[in-house]
């Protein structure tokens, strides 16, 4: 994946940036963020490292920059691999849930990234009505806006509530209308609703190719401007879009899907140039695995022979999908795969019109070269069609990106708002969502430590403050376990401060398990998150796994070995427990999930000095029997930080002075000062493979789920190919 990136549109809130990817949030502008994401593909490749068995070497020499990937990749995440190897082989769904937490254990104790937080969990305010956006975990059906209820006055606590409460009593019935009570209740409780919503954004879309992209400051902008076959409401329903239905053959391999016959193409200017047909979707498809975006690998394994056509093994007639006629589109599954429907949630399976394209220079196969001289497509927002909701009708770069209503739209009539505006914040001014939404210039913010006081004053905060949802989405902290680069690949801008003997010893201490379980351990989360959402809320949203310990539960009971005990886990066991399970076994100091909650949130199950001091112990004497002696080196440890933001500066001083506080005479943590927030993203969230992560450690990325399976996860980290594992310094 080419690094899926957080999940996220950004929408700086709290003026901290944060990319998170697919996960439900009525009012995207109202989060705080505290971290960005990479955007959201999951890596589905299964593929053996080349170079190893798996077995996990034993470390007796340290390796080198010339060690291979997937030795490194061995040696740092070997148990996972072998663990999700064979979860990745069974059939049975439950077993695989089941298989899947224990191979997440594995992931966990490597020590190779701490899970922090997830979006969402801080006070904020807004005018926007909940839940009148789809809330679903997983794709990006969440970041479509055209059916959001917008008032022109904020919305009030009370009112909020009761209009949630109401969705939460009735939101699983068959016809419930969310959309029309809330204009219902809005009216009954003197409010009135507005055409335009308005909002923040960080990031400008890179890649205008929804089916070459898995950034999610891409993603969330593209997402409306296409329409896809099935699409989630706001009762996290999967309906019908371009879709009027399908059927599943009795063997579970074949999806059939019908289209519907009015769905048109439009320029940027709104002018029709085609109808949507069943070879939209096959050239979308082949487009996207000739793209090699990211998206591919999230359909290796899925799609009869996709894995075969990206190796050059088969030709794209023998892929599994198929233009039955011109309005029915077919679907071969490898096997049957119970989250596929949920896959559709995502940009992988977008439409893509195959005669404009290839009039914009775009080819297929083995001739397909986005370089090439006469290639224009998607050069821009003005070189792609429209099928969705919205065509995009301004957009200056880190200024302003315009939304406006496609009337040629086939769901136009469903669609409330006319116009969307985001304007670009730099996220130095840890006041401007706040200020602007007092401005009436955005429709919804977060608050921050600096604006939670200013709303008090300025008598917003306390009939209108809410607490925003959390959701899906897993920040991260990464440890680069092979770093290669020490000045940002793009420019050179940000460079580190080491000496080459500094940046050796931290190469050879970060291969160390211990010394990374001992970093991930002695840091304090909670007042880290505090310097962002405030004493009272620093707990809401802090994650202690990777995958959402409540993502899924046993469609039945399972019974798994655990250390070689056999553990029968009853239907209904959420994930997080067996996760669990493992962590106790192995003798873990981590908490993941608390059973009492049924949830990995809401409290910091890693932070503990004395296990920190013990992994520190046994880090020193092994790296010393390797000949680095540690009680005469103290390692530094670089972290980038985007110094602008006073609350990106105080949060790496809380991570420096908790981390050195405990273990200060092994570790020193050296701060790479980013100026912009480009620089800041260049260091890790643009760079496109392991060996341009210009960082030892680094919080600016995170992961969102594409589809309902513990897998759209996992595979991120898989070898050679999975999304997270550029975080980590590899691929």
């Amino acid at each position: 994946m080419k690094l899926k990136k957080l999940t996220f549109a950004g929408f700086l809130a709290a003026a901290t940036l944060t990319l998170a990817a697919c996960g439900g949030n009525d009012d995207p502008a109202t989060t705080t963020g505290t971290t960005d994401v990479p955007t959201e593909t999951g890596t589905g490749t299964t593929v053996v490292p080349t170079e190893t068995t798996t077995e996990t070497p034993e470390v007796k020499e340290f390796y080198t920059a010339e060690t291979s990937d997937d030795e490194v990749y061995m040696t740092v995440l070997g148990d996972f691999y072998k663990a999700y190897s064979i979860a990745k082989e069974e059939t049975n769904v439950a077993k695989s849930y089941a298989l899947q937490a224990i191979a997440e254990a594995k992931l966990l104790e490597s020590g190779v990234m701490l899970p922090t937080t997830t979006r969402g969990g801080n006070y904020a305010i807004t005018k926007v009505a909940p839940r009148t956006v789809s809330s679903v975990l997983w794709g990006t059906d969440s970041d479509r806006f055209g059916t959001m209820v917008v008032a022109n006055e904020t919305i009030k606590a009370a009112d909020r509530a009761a209009m949630l409460a109401n969705w939460n009593a009735h939101n699983a019935e068959e016809g419930y209308n969310h959309d029309a009570y809330v204009k219902g209740y809005l009216a009954d409780h003197g409010y009135t609703l507005k055409t335009t919503y308005n909002t923040l954004y960080t990031s400008d879309v890179q890649q205008w190719d929804a089916l070459a992209t898995s950034q999610a400051a891409d993603s969330e902008v593209l997402v409306n401007t296409y329409a896809g076959l099935l699409e989630y409401d706001n009762t996290n329903k999967q309906k019908p879009a371009c879709a009027t239905g399908y059927t599943v053959s009795e063997d579970g391999l074949k999806y059939t899907f019908t289209l519907r016959q009015d769905v048109k193409w439009v320029d940027a200017q709104g002018a029709e140039v085609a109808t949507l047909k069943a070879d939209d979707f096959v050239a979308g498809f082949q487009h996207m695995l000739d793209a090699e975006g990211g998206l591919e690998y999230l359909v290796d394994g899925v799609i009869e022979n996709a894995h075969e056509y990206m190796e050059g093994e088969a030709e794209f007639k023998e892929v599994g999908v198929k233009a039955v006629d011109d309005f029915t589109v077919e679907y071969t599954l490898t096997k049957p795969i119970s989250y596929f429907d949920t896959m559709l949630a995502y940009n992988i399976f977008a439409p893509l019109n195959r005669t404009y394209y290839e009039s914009k220079g775009g080819k297929f196969g083995v001739d397909f070269d986005s370089t090439a001289a006469d290639y224009n497509y998607a050069k821009g927002y003005d070189s792609i069609l429209y099928n969705g909701a919205y065509r995009l009708t301004e957009v200056t770069a880190e200024a302003k990106e315009t939304f406006t209503k496609n009337t040629k739209y086939f769901d136009a009539d469903k669609i409330n708002i006319q116009e969307v505006v985001w304007r670009y914040t730099d996220g130095k001014d840890v006041k401007k969502a706040y200020n602007d939404f007092k401005a009436g210039a955005v429709d919804g913010c977060g608050l921050n430590t600096t604006t939670l006081e200013l709303a008090k004053q300025d008598n917003l905060f306390d009939d209108y403050n809410y607490v925003t949802d959390t959701d899906a989405t897993s920040f991260m902290n990464f440890t680069n376990v092979k770093r290669q680069a020490f000045a940002n690949v793009n420019d050179g801008a940000v460079k580190t401060t080491k000496t080459e003997k500094e940046q050796e010893e931290a190469f050879k201490a970060l291969q160390n398990q211990n010394f990374r379980m001992a970093l991930a351990s002695v840091f304090d989360r909670k007042t880290w998150n505090a310097v962002s959402v405030g004493d009272d809320l620093a707990l809401n949203s802090l994650r202690n796994s990777y995958t959402p310990g409540n993502f899924v539960t046993l469609p039945e009971a399972v019974t798994v070995s655990i250390n070689g005990e056999d553990k029968t886990f009853a239907a209904g066991t959420l994930y997080g427990e067996i996760m669990q399970a493992q962590l106790t076994a192995d003798g873990s100091h981590i908490k993941a999930f608390d059973k009492e909650t049924q949830s990995s949130d809401g409290f910091d199950g890693w932070y503990n000095v004395e296990a920190a001091k013990a992994y520190m112990a046994k880090a020193v004497k092994e790296l010393g029997e390797m000949g680095l002696d540690l009680t005469k080196t103290k390692i530094k440890i670089e972290i980038p930080v985007f110094t602008p933001s006073e609350l990106r500066a105080g949060m790496f001083q809380v991570f420096k002075t908790s981390v050195e506080g405990a273990l200060g005479g092994y570790i020193e943590f050296v701060k790479t000062e980013c100026t912009t927030q480009a620089q800041w993203m260049y260091t890790g969230y643009y760079c496109t493979s392991g060996a341009e992560a210009n960082y030892d450690n680094y919080d600016l990325s995170g992961w969102g789920p594409d589809y309902g399976d513990p897998s759209t996860y996992l595979d991120t980290f898989m070898p050679a190919g999975g999304y997270m594992t550029k975080c980590i310094g590899l691929y």
